[in-house]
């Protein structure tokens, strides 16, 4: 299986993030990526550079006001006398249906869900350069590859189509199922991250051509809080077109293999021609995050339920947090879906 990854997405390095108030080291660190590399090589994987795919994959997911905000905001945010070495947004509209402020403060406000996502000078080029990677794997995969992985960094499943939020601003996951639709009337999107993929979720919901799954801690006490719920169906043209397994803290392997057959029968039931697996590695039993127990070996069963799917299959990176088992994981996974594939 190839690789793809570039080396620019290494240069987003945010500082820091707030934690139940508390200024923190920020976890989404460039280090992550050296692990992840080493996890991919170890399990035979080559590593290929993507090109510059340009913005057309990128406006497909999200709006431009969004894309003007993120490409521009570092830069207006240096002309405020004081402000924060980074972009932190420090107010948050209740409602975002009314006017749109001028304000740089209101922006970051208007398109940041929380405090885990600031932007620096180099994140827009990060951010660009992970989406293209996911481009560059459906790619592939539209070419006649049977699997991809993009190592992903910074992640996605969080961004909206017009919000960034919990490490990431581009949603590469859904920058990939999006490209995989110019080759296919439905794709299906599973998500395995610890955290439910609550960007994801609205990028789709009114869709009835994208199906999106998550299994995932429970929200009830856990981030994102207001998204992954059970009775989350979709709407409109895409209701019956969403399905969340809510998991609960703590719950290891045999919890997660059972919610995974439920979200195979699921996709099998919608027949995609193609899959994204949006991967995140944070459901160990040794990640910082510490929601889940799942174990190396048990990503490499998650890969063989997935992998017995038979769909040219688009793997997307994630979560997943600097721990000393993160390659190691990765190699299970990528292992275990060979094995199967």
């Amino acid at each position: 299986m190839k690789t793809f990854y570039a080396e620019e997405q290494k240069h987003h390095n945010p500082k820091g993030f707030l934690s139940s108030g508390a200024p923190q080291p920020n976890p989404e660190k460039p280090e992550r990526v050296e692990r992840l590399l080493a996890g991919a090589r170890a399990a035979g994987s080559s590593i290929h550079r993507p090109r510059n795919h340009g913005l057309a994959p990128i406006a497909a997911v999200h709006t431009p006001e969004y894309i003007e905000f993120l490409e521009n905001i570092y830069r207006r945010w240096q002309l405020i006398p004081g402000a924060s070495q980074e972009v932190i947004p420090n107010i948050h509209p209740i409602n975002r249906s009314g006017s749109y402020p001028a304000s740089a403060v209101g922006q970051a406000g208007y398109h940041m869900a929380d405090t885990s996502c600031p932007i620096s000078a180099e994140t827009w080029e990060s951010a660009c350069w992970s989406a293209w990677t996911a481009v560059e794997a459906a790619e592939s995969v539209m070419q006649g590859e049977p699997a991809a992985y993009a190592l992903c960094r910074p992640p996605g499943h969080h961004a909206f189509a017009d919000v960034a939020g919990g490490f990431c601003f581009i949603n590469n996951s859904a920058v990939a199922a999006q490209r995989l639709r110019m080759g296919a009337d439905r794709v299906a999107i599973l998500d395995v991250d610890l955290h439910h993929g609550n960007g994801t979720q609205g990028v789709f919901y009114k869709r009835a051509d994208v199906l999106t799954v998550s299994i995932h801690a429970d929200p009830v006490r856990f981030y994102p809080f207001f998204w992954g719920y059970a009775d989350e169906r979709g709407e409109g043209a895409g209701l019956g077109y969403n399905y969340n397994l809510p998991l609960q803290r703590k719950s290891g392997d045999d919890v997660f293999l059972e919610a995974l057959q439920s979200a195979c029968k699921r996709i099998e039931a919608f027949a995609p021609q193609a899959l994204v697996v949006a991967l995140g590695l944070d459901a160990f039993e040794g990640d910082p995050f510490g929601g889940l127990l799942v174990s190396t070996a048990g990503f490499g069963r998650i890969a063989e339920a997935i992998a017995s799917l038979h769909l040219p299959t688009v793997i997307v990176q994630e979560g997943g947090y600097l721990c000393d088992e993160l390659g190691d994981n990765l190699t299970a996974f990528l292992t275990g879906f060979g094995s199967a594939a």
